[in-house]
């Protein structure tokens, strides 16, 4: 049947990749680790220390979860070349249309896991701390940072990772002029640096009496959380340490009590704020955490292209150096700049579906862009 030659060449085409994303994974090193933390969970005492076990679970579900999801695409790839051959002996129209559905599902999750096989930089497993910035646009400009927040908490939500707010500050009239946030789960970082850069919204702004259309810009960054037995030395004299009243709903500390915190690192100029937690003394260790993740990345650059690499290019928030655009008027697109990806449903990418765009950058970046 000719359908059926289709499918079997469609599927002889994924023999190599498959192969290809075997030798990528370094099977036998996964194995080998998973045995190392097991010993480790198997110490007297491991349980005591909760930061050191809880990273050592994380770790553990995403190696044996790429492991079980190479396994399961191997043995799909095995099943449909059963079905293949069933069919073609037995003519029966319905095992024809199963094998095409079938070859579908795989060639879907054969590429959604090819994909994630390109997280292999230092930092890509890491939970990452991202932080958006308003820019020009003023009132419009803290709407559409607000709307990017939505966006990422929505693609967090249906990927499984989780988001913890620690700092936020809200707009004169709307929206947001800065949000922090922490974005935790296996390969959080690998996937969320495609959104490191300055976003562009144009529409019909809610915000303009006369119902004109408005550019607006935002500009997010973001850092891998490194992990914490890294020792950095922080001289006291390095930072300048200010206290202010959190912002924003709360418990009963929120906007009575002096405990947010910013930090100044004043040879680098670096600055980091925290006020998601109840007391002073926590948001300082998370603001420390913060500032120590980044001295961490500018101590182990030897050059600023390897920075750039880690950090991403420096930017000015507004025209000329955007990395993404959002037209809601006069036409429905999102358009990224450097990979060319595009979606004409801008309001499906607003409500988190910006898988297409993570998956274009990994390709992208992979494939060695020129800088």
């Amino acid at each position: 049947m000719l359908e059926l030659d289709e499918y079997k060449l469609e599927l002889q085409k994924y023999r190599n990749p498959l192969e290809e994303v075997k030798a990528s994974l370094d099977i036998e090193g996964k194995e080998k680790r998973i045995a190392e933390l097991d010993a480790a969970m198997a110490e007297p005492g491991f349980w005591d220390d909760v930061e050191r076990s809880g990273q050592i679970m994380k770790e553990i579900k995403g190696l044996k979860g790429t492991l079980e999801m190479y396994e399961s695409i191997r043995q799909d790839f095995e099943d449909l070349e059963t079905m293949i051959e069933m069919a073609e002996e037995d003519s029966d129209d319905d095992l024809v249309t199963e094998t095409g559905e079938m070859l579908r599902s795989f060639t879907k999750r054969f590429e959604d896991f090819r994909i994630e096989t390109l997280l292999s930089g230092e930092f890509d497993a890491n939970d990452c701390t991202v932080k958006i910035n308003a820019g020009t646009g003023g009132t419009e400009a803290c709407d559409w940072t607000s709307m990017v927040y939505r966006m990422y908490s929505r693609w967090a939500e249906r990927h499984g990772f989780t988001i913890t707010v620690l700092d936020l500050l809200d707009g004169d009239e709307a929206g947001i002029k800065t949000v922090t946030f922490q974005v935790s789960g296996y390969h959080a970082y690998g996937y969320m640096k495609s959104e490191h850069g300055v976003h562009r919204l144009v529409r019909i702004s809610p915000f303009n009496a006369n119902g004109k259309r408005q550019t607006s810009f935002c500009a997010v960054e973001v850092l891998p959380v490194i992990d914490d037995t890294i020792e950095i030395e922080v001289p006291d004299d390095d930072i300048r340490i200010d206290t202010y009243r959190a912002s924003g709903a709360g418990g009963q500390h929120i906007n009575k009590t002096s405990s947010a915190i910013r930090i100044t690192h004043i040879p680098t100029g670096i600055v980091v704020q925290c006020q998601n937690e109840r007391s002073q003394h926590q948001n300082k260790d998370q603001a420390m955490k913060m500032l120590k993740s980044k001295l961490f990345l500018l101590k182990e650059q030897e050059n600023a292209e390897k920075m750039s690499d880690i950090k991403g290019e420096a930017f000015e928030n507004g025209f000329g150096s955007h990395i993404r655009s959002y037209f809601l008027q006069p036409y429905t697109l999102v358009k990224d700049s450097r990979t060319g990806a595009e979606n004409g449903d801008a309001y499906r990418v607003l409500d988190g579906d910006i898988d297409l765009f993570i998956n274009a950058y990994l390709v992208w970046k992979a494939a060695g862009p020129e800088e």
